[in-house]
């Protein structure tokens, strides 16, 4: 059975569950695959499959399993008497594990994607973290502020220049930037620009470099997010390289996937306006980054520079709330790339929730030590 961990948090009056998904029994996990795999099911359908697959079971056995995880919110109920079908639910679908690798070996235009943008999305981007993870995260933030405690004013800055420093080179190069990051610290510590480069990869990194700083200089500034302090980031990272400012006027299309964001500026301010409400909404700190981070994405309120400027974003939510910052030192550009892209096509948050977990992670292990 599925343990539950109690919240005083509340959503319309509901009790916040913290759900740890290993924990279901192998039937209530069959019967979950199979709902996914059918898209609906039926208690009789499920039975005959079950009982062909050597599970020992009844109809009562069955009903009571699907009670549980209609109580858990992992699936719906659509239909009254005989007629009732089980769906999955939206919160299942957005935190169910997918195996990235499966999910890309098939070809962008025949895989089952989303191809439109949710407006459902800012309901559904709650309680994204487990227990564990959540006690894990907050574990880290402790091991981080008991670390910058003790760590002397001047070692501080150095760390902060070497995450610095690090996360330019990396969030750059997750855009396709090619200086190194042996460049990367010339170019920030000397201003010397790499030979063998384009001056719009230098201009990239130090605008990371201008972006960050301006963040950590204004840092009580984003406990609470807002469209403006958004734009204001956005037009640092994005300074002389022929970008256009504020919220696009034109579609944008997105390498690799099928999924269009919007393209009516009315409709992605409206867009933009929710994803922050719904950030300065939430309690958690962790979530506050992600939801944020992976929404502004999404929308691509931006001509370019979105990605970019999400990142940052999360980063300064982070800093406002005396939190480690992220460099993504460790992380793979091309893994990074398909979380977000499946969180495109299957509005599902859990390769990249597992990619910040890690990422937080490697930062607290790695800087201000």
């Amino acid at each position: 059975m599925i343990q539950l961990d109690y919240k005083n948090d509340t959503i319309n009056g509901t009790i916040i569950m913290k759900l740890k998904f290993n924990q279901l029994n192998k039937r209530q996990e069959a019967i979950l695959d199979l709902i996914n795999k059918q898209g609906k099911a039926t208690v009789p359908k499920l039975f005959l499959i079950l009982s062909k697959k050597s599970f020992k079971t009844s109809k009562i056995t069955i009903i009571r399993d699907l009670n549980q995880l209609l109580k858990y919110n992992f699936i719906k109920r659509i239909g009254n008497g005989r007629s009732v079908i089980y769906q999955l639910s939206d919160q299942y679908n957005l935190l169910k594990p997918i195996d990235a690798d499966d999910y890309f070996k098939i070809n962008p235009d025949i895989r089952e994607a989303k191809k439109s943008f949710n407006f459902k999305l800012t309901n559904i981007l709650k309680n994204i973290f487990i227990a564990d993870e959540e006690e894990n995260l907050n574990q880290l933030a402790s091991k981080y502020q008991k670390n910058i405690a003790r760590l002397p004013q001047a070692n501080f800055k150095r760390e902060f220049e070497r995450l610095l420093i690090e996360f330019s080179w990396k969030s750059s190069a997750v855009e396709g930037n090619t200086y190194t990051l042996l460049e990367t610290e010339s170019l920030i510590k000397e201003n010397k620009q790499a030979k063998g480069h384009k001056k719009e990869e230098a201009t990239m990194i130090l605008n990371h470099k201008n972006a960050l700083e301006y963040i950590r200089n204004n840092v009580s500034d984003f406990k609470m997010i807002t469209l403006r302090k958004l734009e204001n980031i956005h037009l640092i990272l994005t300074k002389d390289l022929n970008i256009g400012r504020g919220i696009r006027k034109t579609p944008v299309g997105i390498i690799g996937t099928v999924y269009r964001p919007l393209d009516n500026i009315f409709q992605i301010k409206e867009a933009l306006e929710a994803a922050c409400k719904l950030v300065n909404e939430e309690k958690n700190i962790f979530a506050k980054a992600i939801v944020l981070m992976i929404m502004i994405a999404y929308i691509q309120p931006f001509e370019d520079g979105n990605k970019r400027t999400s990142r940052l974003a999360a980063n300064a939510i982070l800093m406002a709330n005396n939190i480690c910052p992220l460099s993504y030192r460790s992380v793979s550009e091309d893994e990074y790339k398909k979380a977000v892209i499946l969180f495109y096509e299957q509005n599902n948050v859990s390769y990249f929730k597992k990619l910040f977990i890690e990422q937080f992670e490697f930062a607290v292990k790695n800087y201000f030590l």
